[in-house]
């Protein structure tokens, strides 16, 4: 079956089976690079140039061989690690569905690089010669991106698991009435040194684009910007719903329904220690909650059914949870109860 039926068709619903349609796309168009540069043997020079100084010349050389088997072994082990983390830690559909993405996408992404660098030296008899196309990178980045984003739209998402035990005894609850209802609001936002980092990190890209005079690079700062835009600020929202955390932007988004909902409590974080970093995040220790991260310290911490942990660093965080609790438990005394007793989802009966 071909990389691109395989894209087109919906994943299995298993973890494993999920990871393993991804890695295999990636893969599959990891291979055909490879044969593809394979095929020129013998109208490459030997050894071919390999890497480019930012004045455009090769700097540096490698057999034909040994090039294809470096660049293909590095993306096969980054696609290994990639579905390690989707089937340990895919719990939610966040990190299935990128980690789908990035299977694919590393597998473009370096095919695209193989083949077009090589593409560039066909004919000529001394590699010294040979200059990058400026558009490579470019059409490296953005082309298989396309693919990546297909393949995460069919990773099916998580199903409804309404939760059949009670909410803890012991948790926090907002103090209304029966009757009353209420909503918790809270942004989530970066640090200043979070933010000076990511616009350095911006312009040095942007001033590289420029002094090696490869323009169409200026596409890479512009998607930077994009991403750190959308990991710039989100709002947090507790309702009778459950919880909505949202980017500034729209997306990412994510949407846990009251009746899902085991317990809520505030706890602080490192983003480093804990995650591995700032953003939307895996937890390091196996647990394969997600969350947004966004800086140290206070955040709100939601067990959900199916073992979906998420967290939210935000102020207020006691308050937000104490609230969940509440509806949590207005979930489940609203949801009709099932013929052997325990909760059911509302509207079935």
């Amino acid at each position: 079956m071909t990389t691109g039926i395989l894209l087109h068709q919906r994943f299995g619903h298993s973890r494993r089976g999920q990871m393993a349609i991804s890695a295999l796309c990636g893969l599959s168009l990891l291979a055909l690079a490879a044969g593809l540069v394979l095929s020129w043997r013998d109208s490459l020079p030997d050894p071919v140039a390999t890497h480019w100084s930012s004045g455009g010349a090769p700097d540096g050389f490698m057999s034909l061989g040994a090039f294809v088997a470096v660049l293909a072994g590095t993306a096969a082990a980054c696609i290994a690690l990639f579905s390690a983390i989707g089937v340990h830690w895919g719990r939610a559909e966040s990190t299935r569905r990128l980690s789908a993405a990035l299977n694919v996408w590393i597998g473009g992404f370096v095919g695209t690089i193989l083949a077009g660098g090589l593409w560039a030296q066909r004919g000529l008899a001394d590699a010294t010669e040979a200059r990058i196309p400026g558009w490579l990178i470019a059409v490296a980045t953005l082309g298989p991106a396309v693919l990546a984003v297909v393949a995460a739209m069919l990773v099916p998402g998580d199903s409804h698991t309404p939760a059949t035990s009670p909410v803890d005894a012991d948790a926090a609850r907002a103090d209304l009435a029966p009757d009353e209802r209420a909503a918790w609001i809270g942004q989530a936002g970066t640090t200043r040194s979070a933010m000076v980092l990511e616009i350095g990190i911006a312009l040095l890209t942007a001033a590289l684009a420029v002094m090696t005079q490869l323009w169409v690079m200026l596409v890479v700062p512009a998607l930077l910007v994009l991403l750190f835009l959308a990991m710039l600020s989100f709002t947090v929202r507790v309702d009778h719903t459950g919880l909505t955390v949202r980017s500034a932007l729209g997306w990412p988004r994510t949407r846990i329904p009251a009746d899902e909902v085991l317990v809520a409590s505030a706890t602080r974080v490192s983003p480093l220690r804990d995650y591995g970093g700032w953003g939307w995040r895996v937890a390091l220790n196996g647990s394969g909650r997600t969350g947004v991260v966004l800086r140290e310290g206070e955040a709100l911490q939601v067990d959900r059914t199916a073992g979906r942990g998420f967290v939210v660093t935000i102020d207020g965080a006691a308050e937000a949870a104490a609230l969940l609790n509440t509806m949590a438990e207005r979930a489940r005394s609203d949801a009709p109860a099932r013929s052997d007793g325990t909760p059911g989802t509302p509207g079935t009966p």
